[in-house]
């Protein structure tokens, strides 16, 4: 693994933590940061959401707890990198319940920026 490589993944691995984190406070102020401008998202629903009405969904109440991300993969493609991702949390009832997702990440300039992400539950 190159230095740069080496450097690459381990920003990703924080950019990957900050947004589990940031799905779970509902933080859109942190989202407008980490979201290029042409942001898509495929939700567990089967509705495809741009980036503001991402904004707008994760502007709601958040009604899961303990968002947890587990067996993390992060694959590179150049200045492309793909995450994939399995989730656990609590549901509002106090059930368990696990999804997935698999988000891709943009190299801009000196930072990353995700460009989609796909997310389902069950």
């Amino acid at each position: 693994m190159s230095t740069q490589t080496a450097v690459d993944l381990e920003m990703l691995q924080f950019l990957n933590r900050d947004y589990i984190n940031a799905v779970q406070a509902g933080d859109v102020g942190r989202f407008n940061e980490l979201l290029a401008e042409d942001y898509y998202c495929s939700n567990p629903d089967g509705s495809l959401v741009d980036r503001m009405g991402f904004l707008e969904q994760t502007a709601k109440p958040v009604t899961i707890a303990n968002l947890r991300a587990e067996n993390v993969l992060i694959r590179f493609f150049g200045d492309i990198a793909i995450i994939h991702g399995r989730t656990s949390y609590d549901l509002p009832d106090g059930r368990q319940a696990r999804g997935r997702y698999t988000d891709v990440w943009a190299r801009q300039g000196n930072t990353w920026k995700t460009i989609s992400a796909h997310v389902t539950r069950g």
